[in-house]
């Protein structure tokens, strides 16, 4: 779609990158809400470019499956979809001959609405990518970044690193941990690292997982085995940052050696598909969500721990909020880049995302330690946690995205 097509500045939409938050919202505005604005994506990589291979397991809340399913994704997608059908959770050190299961989910995941599902990082990137070429409402400018940018009562003129300018009523910097628009904006964030980096993998196994997830609690860092689809998974291994640097660097004889201890063996022989890759873990909240006519998502507004694998919940969790509160403000008449329809959009996510953070760091630092008493604490509370089913509907409940002020999309309603 040419420039021209695109209509006013009053009306127009620009979004700083074409990653799972940026792509999403690209499609959610273009398709769901087509008369509210006219929606430019500027992207770094080339529109026909192959998406790196990558195999790490993505869970998917209900309510994270239901924007996809609004945006025409999740058609796509849930053949190769693995549903999450039980969780299992153990605590113990690394040599302990039995892993007690102390906290499980499998009736609670039953009742409607709860289940995740796991999905390949690669498969929804190429999906996303492949849908936002093909929507003739989205003029994607491609491969191109946004370089900086000037804002006004108005709108804000946007500089690409072509020599090419865009106005537009509202920037959406979906531009990653690094965002060069916040930092433009001046908006500081609060974080810090963590001693720990990631480990992730696809494993190939024997036996059939039969769509159960583990978490192992281990002193440096948790474990989880994520199921794919067939009979393979996805790790996600928090160690030591030098012990993981050395782990995926070295002989990969030792690598497995070290990866059988952790995994086990209930699913019989395993094997790696492809490579691991380890990368650092960090903690990060953006101290505003929203500056003059600009709007952060993903992870330009906020990076957690990995733990309970919600980062990507929370990304998309933000793109339903902007939505509607870009459609809303646009239905009573007002600028869609005001300070009215931003502040909505901040009130509704920062908290919300400040609180699921600070509930994943705090789950890190409790587990990620070779304390015995704490260790005993904490096996106290999760048997006690496993002996009360209302309480674990709540937790379900509260992970699948379903309780508090869900935005409409989340909860399957139309705009």
């Amino acid at each position: 779609m040419s420039q021209s097509a695109n209509g006013q500045s009053g009306s127009r939409i620009v979004i700083a990158g074409g990653g799972f938050a940026g792509g999403v919202l690209a499609l959610a505005l273009a398709r769901l809400a087509p008369k509210t604005c006219h929606v430019t994506l500027v992207d770094a990589a080339p529109p026909d470019a192959e998406r790196a291979a990558d195999g790490r397991g993505l869970a998917l809340s209900p309510a994270s499956k239901n924007l996809l399913n609004a945006v025409g994704l999740w058609s796509r997608l849930e053949p190769g979809a693995q549903s999450m059908d039980a969780i299992e959770i153990t605590d113990s050190p690394l040599n302990a001959a039995l892993r007690p299961h102390l906290l499980g989910f499998h009736e609670e995941l039953e009742d409607d609405g709860a289940k995740a599902w796991l999905v390949e990082a690669g498969t929804l990137l190429a999906e996303i990518a492949e849908a936002v070429r093909a929507e003739p409402g989205i003029e994607l400018i491609a491969p191109d970044t946004v370089q900086t940018f000037e804002a006004d009562g108005f709108g804000a003129t946007i500089h690409l690193a072509s020599g090419r300018t865009l106005r537009a009523a509202l920037l959406v910097a979906a531009d990653g941990k690094k965002s060069k628009l916040r930092d433009i904006a001046g908006i500081k964030c609060i974080g810090w690292s963590y001693a720990q980096m990631g480990i992730v993998a696809t494993v190939a196994h024997e036996r059939p997982h039969n769509g159960r997830a583990i978490q192992h609690f281990l002193p440096s860092g948790p474990f989880a085995i994520l199921p794919l689809k067939g009979n393979r998974s996805s790790i996600v291994w928090t160690e030591e940052a030098d012990t993981a640097k050395s782990l995926v660097a070295g002989e990969p004889d030792v690598f497995m050696a070290e990866l059988s201890r952790r995994f086990g063996h209930r699913l019989g022989a395993i094997s790696l598909e492809g490579s691991p890759r380890a990368f650092p873990l960090s903690f990060q909240m953006a101290r505003a969500f929203v500056g003059n006519r600009l709007a952060l998502v993903g992870d330009a507004a906020h990076v957690v721990h990995p733990l309970a694998g919600q980062g990507l919940n929370i990304g998309l969790r933000d793109i339903a909020a902007l939505v509607e509160a870009i459609t809303d403000s646009a239905r009573l008449g007002l600028d869609i880049g005001s300070a009215t329809a931003l502040g909505r959009y901040q009130r509704w996510r920062r908290f919300d995302s400040a609180l699921s953070g600070a509930a994943m760091d705090g789950m890190n630092r409790l587990f990620s330690n070779d304390s015995a008493p704490l260790r005993a604490i904490r096996d106290l509370g999760m048997g006690l946690m496993d002996r009360a089913p209302g309480l674990k509907r709540f937790l379900v409940r509260e992970a699948a995205g379903a309780t508090g002020d869900v935005p409409r999309l989340l909860r399957g309603e139309d705009l």
